[in-house]
């Protein structure tokens, strides 16, 4: 059976793209930070599921080799676990940088990179939630920007570095999308991108002929001014 492995899959965009696996035929292992959701959605969708610090590079190597010893493969990573924290440069301490950075950037390389012998034997996909603010200036989320634009550099890379493996990458940039993160900007759900837009746009992506690749998609929001 294909197995897919989804950090920050017990809500939002992680949630729904394991929903999404779960429909398509994939045994999922969910990864997540707080047990109560993650227990929810991983009875949902008969997954298995791990409560980690994906901060703690450690806990990435956990949720790999867990995964790896249930399934014994793994056909698709999604690397959707994120934290932004608001706040110009000047105001935010080094502690959110650090935060922000392990979650973001750190966890995604460390998950990734273990799990490459797997995808390797696979020929699999690797789906990075990076952002729009990872391609245009983002004041106020100068580092969670930074963090998005390291994520899709890594998966440019990437794509270079595995091509021979045939391993292949996406780096999906988003705007607003209507989850519980994004709460904060007061904007009507039906005023931002759909989760359900993300789920079509990666399955489409996961169904393509082996020699296509996509390295990144960006999805704006009509009305944002970039």
């Amino acid at each position: 059976m294909k197995s897919a492995l989804v950090t920050g899959g017990s809500a939002g965009i992680g949630l729904a793209l394991a929903r999404m696996l779960k429909e398509d035929g994939y045994a999922l292992t969910l990864a997540a930070r707080r047990p109560e959701p993650l227990e929810e959605a991983a009875h949902e969708l008969e997954a298995e599921g791990i409560a980690a610090n994906l901060a703690d590079a450690d806990e990435c190597t956990r949720v790999v080799a867990a995964h790896a010893e249930r399934f014994g493969g793994m056909d698709v990573l999604v690397n959707s676990a994120g934290i932004g924290i608001g706040g110009s440069i000047a105001e935010q301490q080094t502690k959110a940088f650090d935060l922000q950075l392990g979650v973001n950037l750190r966890a995604a390389l460390v998950i990734t990179r273990e799990s490459l012998p797997l995808l390797r034997a696979s020929r699999g996909h690797v789906i990075n939630l990076a952002s729009i603010a990872g391609t245009i200036p983002t004041p106020g989320l100068a580092v969670y920007g930074a963090t998005k634009a390291a994520l899709i550099s890594f998966t440019d890379s990437l794509n270079r570095e595995e091509a021979d493996h045939g391993i292949r990458a996406t780096a999906i940039c988003p705007a607003f999308v209507a989850t519980k993160m994004t709460d904060w900007t007061g904007l009507p759900a039906e005023e931002q991108i759909q989760t359900s837009d993300i789920v079509e746009l990666v399955r489409a992506i996961l169904r393509l002929s082996p020699k296509a690749r996509v390295p990144r998609v960006v999805i704006e929001r009509i009305g944002d001014v970039v």
